[in-house]
């Protein structure tokens, strides 16, 4: 009988490629996956370290797999083992902590595997494939620990990215989500001390799998405002069936003094010109970002601004978080840290905002046909009454879910199902602040 293998990701689209990628390599020498409450032989957790509630969920889960899996070897990789090994080593059941990403490969070796990929073949249980094109992040922005665990910048080899994406796309995954810890980084390592004219840039990366035959779509992740250049843009306009119009670029904050604070490298200014510019160059692109409440010193002015930005810059998805300390940032030492309960009223503010933003933007796409990517489908008999969402009278319907091209959720009601991982053009008939209703 095969040896089992159980994995568990915490965090970013990043680690849950590297739990992939391990996943793949154990599995190509005979591991199979443990299924529901059957005891595994090997674990592999990977862990996060953003906030200290990432920490503590990281220990949970070690604990947790420990117990359910007694004789199980539990090898815990990600950015918590590499903050405190030592930590990480001293909990149950832990018998290998991967303190740095690179050491993946020997990771694979040391259980026997011989060909350690390179990229995956697959994504097992998603129908969007992550693609890591980078590694490591060089800024010092005030409240983020991860340059501390991930400093080394890396790029990987365009081509192998490039094999990579064409793999996915013949294992059926019609979208390919690139993603780094910081994304529009791609290139900056091989550029030093090259002329300008010579730069690698994220850009050019976009453009040759943009180029690429068969049929998908590809989404970028997270990216700063500094880095949505005029020729990225453009290689986004120039693609418009295979690039979605959808960019998630981080503001943090609204407001110039606590950007400051942030160590961030742009001003409010500067990032809602960029959302005009994409604005300008794409069709109805819709635009996400993440903000930081209760930044310490923020003022209730300070807030107002970061409200008035928002609004501005029309996101259509804020991922709002409340400022947590992280231990080993100067954030963490400052003066003036924000009460809790104020924290708590203005992220119910921001929400609030945000909700409004959301159903203004899907609303606004009433009408229109979008790119949607099947992620279920199930039958109906005789349900609804004839509106948009419904069907009236009997006979078989299908209600479809999925995430449009403008990454709003879509559901449907058809004839005729499509497949899970499936591209089908809607109609958008109807909208509200969580979803697009269409035929």
């Amino acid at each position: 009988m095969s040896a089992k293998i159980r994995t568990v990701t915490l965090g970013c689209k990043v680690n849950q490629y590297e739990t992939e990628l391990v996943r793949q390599g154990l599995t190509s020498i005979g591991f199979a996956d443990a299924q529901n409450q059957e005891p595994a032989d090997v674990c592999v957790v990977n862990t996060c370290t953003v906030t200290s509630e990432g920490d503590a969920k990281s220990r949970q889960m070690i604990r947790r797999l420990a117990r359910k899996n007694p004789d199980a070897k539990i090898v815990v990789m990600g950015c918590y083992a590499t903050r405190a090994p030592e930590e990480v080593a001293d909990l149950p059941g832990v018998s290998e902590v991967v303190t740095d990403k690179r050491e993946l490969p020997d990771l694979m070796t040391r259980f026997g595997v011989v060909d350690v990929p390179t990229g995956l073949d697959g994504f097992s249980g998603r129908q969007r494939a992550y693609v890591k094109v980078q590694d490591g992040c060089l800024l010092r922005c005030s409240y983020c620990i991860i340059p501390k665990v991930r400093p080394e910048l890396s790029s990987r080899d365009s081509q192998h990215i490039v094999d990579e994406v064409q793999r996915l796309v013949a294992a059926g995954h019609r979208e390919v989500v690139l993603t780094g810890i910081h994304l529009g980084h791609y290139g900056v390592d091989w550029n030093r001390h090259k002329p300008r004219e010579q730069w690698v840039r994220l850009s050019h990366l976009v453009k040759q799998l943009a180029e690429l035959p068969g049929e998908f779509r590809i989404r970028l992740s997270s990216i700063e405002a500094t880095e949505v250049t005029r020729e990225l843009i453009g290689v986004l306009k120039d693609f418009p069936e295979r690039i979605v119009p959808h960019l998630h670029v981080c503001l943090q904050s609204g407001s110039d003094s606590v950007l400051r604070r942030m160590r961030r490298r742009w001003g409010t200014r500067m990032f809602l010109d960029r959302c005009e510019m994409l604005r300008e160059a794409l069709d109805q692109p819709a635009l996400t970002t993440d903000v930081i409440v209760g930044f310490p010193g923020e003022t209730d002015e300070e807030f107002e601004q970061t409200l008035e930005t928002c609004r501005r810059a029309r996101f259509s998805k804020v991922h709002v978080f409340p400022f947590s300390r992280r231990r080993g940032t100067p954030a963490a030492e400052m003066e003036d840290q924000v009460d809790k309960d104020v924290q708590a009223d203005r992220v119910a503010r921001l929400i609030e905002l945000e909700t409004e933003l959301r159903r203004d933007y899907f609303r606004s796409l009433v009408g229109r046909r979008v790119q949607l990517l099947v992620e279920t489908a199930r039958g109906f008999t005789g349900i609804g009454d004839g509106s948009a969402g419904g069907v009236a009278g009997g006979g078989s319907q299908y209600l479809m879910r999925g995430t449009s091209c403008r990454y709003a959720p879509v559901e449907l009601f058809a004839d005729q199902p499509a497949a899970p991982g499936t591209l089908i053009d809607v109609q958008v008939q109807a909208a509200d602040d969580q979803r697009l209703l269409g035929r």
